[in-house]
């Protein structure tokens, strides 16, 4: 069996006192395979994006604290890099795109230098850094790609920024690019888009994807496996069809049903029963 190219195991984050803190994170354990598309998925304070940030050690400490638990990536524990290895982990290996591109783009400065800065510091063997730009935005679907890297964030639509995060985020050539709730901020049709390019770029460069997501709905016919967190813990976890079609856990089956199906009518969503769950 090959080496995961992700493997956490007892993974434990914890903010305030050291006396009855709070466990963002408790104790998960979960692997990811070189190709693979896992989707993390729990509602707002599950402790997934806590999770995500503590691939690369991007949570300050303090406050956060890693108490418990391994992150090793490539066979490399993560918690134990220097900062200079952390810095060539950091979108050279492991690359994210978050849920507000308009907040993750620098306002002052164009798409095409921010762009440039991250394969200038991360892939310093290339040449003509411009073509390579132009061929990141023109891969993610902006037209007429060498027109645009004058412009600045605020010239951008929302969806055509989180375009601009990803291809910053491909022109590295990561290994594992994770994606925190990249569509929340966009309408449904821009997510569609959104999610079928990340699809397409998967596809295509078999680069793995980590998902991290509260929308049951995003999650069919993307990720391979999904893994499901409540209150900093797993509680349920397998191939997508499986946990889709029979989920065994009650809070997994509270969120697919809080999913709008087409055909059902409802006065209200499902609203979950949390005195029912452990």
């Amino acid at each position: 069996m090959t080496m995961p190219l992700l493997q956490v195991e007892n993974l434990g984050i914890h903010f305030g006192p050291t006396v009855d803190p709070v466990k963002a994170v408790d104790g998960i354990s979960f692997s990811m395979q070189a190709g693979e598309t896992l989707a993390v998925v729990g509602e707002s304070g599950s402790g997934k994006s806590v999770t995500a940030l503590a691939l690369t050690r991007l949570l300050a400490s303090p406050p956060a604290r890693y108490v418990s638990g391994s992150i090793a990536f490539e066979g490399r524990d993560v918690l134990q890099l220097r900062e200079g290895e952390l810095r060539s982990l950091r979108g050279k290996q492991i690359a994210y795109i978050f849920q507000e591109p308009g907040s993750s783009l620098n306002p002052v400065f164009t798409i095409g230098y921010q762009i440039r800065e991250a394969i200038e510091l991360h892939r310093p063997e290339v040449r003509d850094v411009t073509a390579e730009i132009v061929h990141a935005l023109d891969t993610v679907g902006i037209r007429n790609p060498a027109s645009r890297l004058g412009d600045y964030p605020h010239q951008l639509s929302g969806g055509m920024q989180q375009r601009v995060m990803i291809a910053m985020a491909l022109a590295c050539q990561p290994k594992l690019l994770v994606a925190d709730e990249p569509t929340t901020a966009l309408d449904v049709t821009i997510q569609k888009q959104i999610m079928d390019l990340l699809k397409d770029l998967k596809r295509t460069s078999n680069m793995s994807i980590l998902l991290i997501t509260h929308n049951f709905g995003l999650v069919a016919g993307f990720a391979d496996r999904v893994v499901v967190m409540f209150r900093g813990k797993i509680v349920e976890t397998g191939p997508t069809a499986q946990v889709l079609q029979n989920p065994q856990h009650p809070y997994t089956k509270a969120l697919i049903e809080c999913v709008p199906k087409l055909g059902q009518k409802q006065h209200r969503l499902k609203v979950i029963d949390y005195a029912g769950i452990q």
